[in-house]
């Protein structure tokens, strides 16, 4: 792989850990792409207004994002990443603790910057 590129797309996992960690809607909105489809861990498909909606609301509140067992691969011009977390937060005012893990694909915006067009959750067991 373009170690350049890992380099890049480790740093954009980490803006984005923390954009959500502090429900940073301008980051977010700088990350995500505009066609984002997200399929959560309880099998709901999303998209980038869904998510920036749920930071600025407040009805997301994420308070640990402790990321492990991260991979990052190369696929002709897109970057996948495969990253295990524990999450620690609320939804709608319900309680979660969870292990997830999160296949995200990263794409090259025109303006060079990195956005996830594609995500996946699940629950790790």
């Amino acid at each position: 792989m373009n170690n350049s590129i890992e380099t890049e797309i480790l740093k954009a996992e980490e803006k984005l850990r923390l954009a959500m960690l502090n429900s940073d809607v301008n980051a977010l909105d700088r990350l995500l792409a505009p066609e984002l489809i997200f399929t959560n861990h309880q099998g709901q498909v999303l998209g980038k207004q869904d998510d920036l909606n749920a930071h600025q609301s407040g009805k997301i509140k994420i308070e640990v994002i402790t990321p492990s067992q991260q991979k990052i691969q190369l696929v002709g011009q897109v970057a996948i990443s495969t990253v295990r977390v524990h999450l620690v937060g609320s939804y709608a005012g319900i309680p979660f603790d969870n292990n997830l893990r999160f296949t995200r694909i990263w794409n090259l915006a025109s303006d060079g910057t990195w956005q996830i067009v594609a995500a996946h959750s699940s629950i790790v067991i």
